[in-house]
């Protein structure tokens, strides 16, 4: 066989694989488990980090605020230093919708060793458990509930003990109106499932863990248990390093895609996207060349060769390099088709799957390029390299006892009101919310 034809057979033998051994990534089943409801609903505290986010707040805000839950249920929305009036429209928003009672926070910029947005978690998260709750709900601002969704992901949770979930999260389903918005973002979930099975996930015995940060509901034993946040301080994929703490500390965490939790974020451009994924495709990578240098000959053996060996098959006559690379390329877009229809586009983006595949490389090699020139990770006007080898979380009254081993804020959820904490804000090394919209 010709050399061509070696690489479409390696394309075909990796793709045979990737549809059957690779927990079935593809589809797209995974929602919601239906529970009966609890004889009791648990209470809940929703943290809501926010950085100039006066824009999506008007719709994301307002699914919190009226959500119809039967158990006890608060909001604390921290603003994280915004300069476009968050926290004060989060103010009017809960005085003119009612609903929950809202807390506004106010922290402070972040301190050496904390991205932004875990900064600003840890310290709703020190004011939620300052009323102990019974689970935190982890959502950012960019999100919109349905009304019943608080109530959907208690009721899967399902009571503590080895039947119930210590975490359920759920992947939003991310805005697809512009074209580029069509073209990437169904293949970012698809990607992102690629890499974290959602039904490998979900088994009990699996060392896989992962979590979605638009939509986390963690169980607050749990999270204590596995010192959340402070043992993800640094962490910018920060969903994903959450899961696999609360997975070590013994906890049950579950994944899905959502129906009725959605992005609001809109991304119309390529750039925007391109942003979006860069600033932390090299973190998933771990900041190491070697990765690098072996994740761009595997892109392109997988998603490349198919089309360009059929073509090239065909040109020379070369039947083994046609049909493999034929068959390499069908069964990659069979296997998007499901996730193409998740997000109700059409089938014939499917065979444009390679194209995709070639900007992420090239936004994965960008975001490469952007470390070693010290821009890092960059979101909203911060900056944050690669996490410092010593990473280790503070001392163990940290996550119980408050902020810095200190009490919490004492500040009982009010509408409308804010806290701020009595911690003087660090001036290091900035932070920003996590990888990906709705995560």
């Amino acid at each position: 066989m010709s050399a061509v034809a070696w690489i479409a057979v390696g394309s075909l033998i990796a793709w045979g694989w990737l549809l059957l051994g690779q927990g079935f990534y593809w589809r797209t089943d995974q929602r919601l488990p239906r529970r009966t409801d609890p004889a009791r609903w648990p209470s809940v505290a929703v943290v809501v980090p926010a950085r100039d986010e006066a824009e999506m707040l008007p719709v994301s805000l307002p699914s919190l605020l009226v959500q119809d839950y039967p158990g006890e249920a608060w909001i604390i929305l921290v603003d994280d230093c915004s300069g476009d009036g968050t926290g004060q429209l989060a103010r009017e928003l809960a005085a003119r919708y009612g609903g929950l009672p809202l807390t506004v926070v106010e922290p402070g910029e972040p301190e050496p060793g904390w991205t932004g947005k875990l900064w600003a978690l840890r310290h709703g998260i020190a004011l939620a458990r300052r009323h102990k709750p019974d689970f935190l709900l982890l959502t950012d601002a960019d999100i919109a509930h349905e009304p019943d969704s608080l109530r959907d992901l208690v009721a899967a949770a399902g009571d503590a003990g080895p039947a119930g979930y210590d975490l359920v999260s759920q992947m939003a389903r991310l805005r697809v109106e512009s074209f580029w918005e069509r073209l990437v973002v169904p293949a970012f979930v698809y990607f992102f499932g690629q890499l974290y099975p959602f039904r490998r996930v979900n088994r009990v015995e699996s060392r896989t863990a992962a979590a979605a940060g638009g939509c986390v509901l963690l169980r607050t034993e749990a999270a204590e248990r596995a010192r959340i946040p402070e043992s993800i301080r640094q962490a910018v994929i920060d969903d994903v390093s959450l899961a696999r703490e609360v997975r070590r500390g013994g906890g049950r965490i579950w994944l899905g895609l959502a129906d009725r939790v959605d992005s609001v974020r809109p991304y119309p451009r390529l750039a925007d996207l391109w942003r979006m994924v860069a600033r932390s495709a090299y973190a998933q990578l771990r900041h190491s060349p070697l990765l690098l240098a072996g994740t761009v000959p595997g892109l392109l053996l997988v998603y490349v060769a198919p089309p360009a060996t059929l073509a090239a098959g065909l040109a020379t006559g070369d039947t083994v390099a046609a049909w493999a690379g034929g068959l390499a390329w069908a069964v990659m877009t069979v296997t998007y088709l499901p996730m193409l229809a998740y997000y109700r586009q059409s089938p014939w983006l499917g065979p444009l799957l390679p194209l995709t595949a070639v900007l992420y490389l090239l936004m994965t090699v960008d975001s490469a390029v952007q470390h070693y020139r010290g821009r890092g990770a960059a979101w909203k006007g911060r900056t944050y390299a690669r996490p410092e080898p010593d990473a280790a979380p503070g001392r163990d009254g940290d996550v119980a006892s408050g902020l810095d081993g200190r009490a919490g804020p004492d500040v009982a959820p009010g509408r409308g009101g804010t806290a701020r904490p009595d911690v003087a804000p660090g001036a290091g090394p900035d932070g920003a919310p996590g990888p990906a919209p709705g995560r």
